[in-house]
């Protein structure tokens, strides 16, 4: 977890399923150069978001809902479960 990557997820799911441009989106978290390219790579290597281009310099990216969805899911399934006498529904 980095603070920064989750910023960028945020922004990310708030932009719905157009996404934001990558210029954009670095502008809204603060974050530019280098070290957004990283932390996208490492967002799009775990699944989290998708890219694709627009033209022929703009790359958007957009929250993966799909996965978020199965992460979410996953998550509260599991949530508590070693709690003694915890109910999942």
């Amino acid at each position: 977890g980095s603070e920064q990557r989750l910023a960028l997820l945020r922004h990310m799911t708030r932009a719905g399923e157009a996404g934001m441009s990558i210029g954009a989106l670095g502008e809204a978290v603060g974050i530019s150069g280098a070290n957004l390219t990283h932390h996208l790579k490492i967002l799009t290597h775990a699944g989290l978001i998708k890219q694709s281009k627009h033209g022929r310099s703009v790359i958007c990216a957009a929250a993966d809902y799909a996965t978020f969805k199965r992460l979410n899911d996953f998550l509260l399934a599991e949530c508590c479960a070693d709690v003694e006498g915890h109910d999942h529904e």
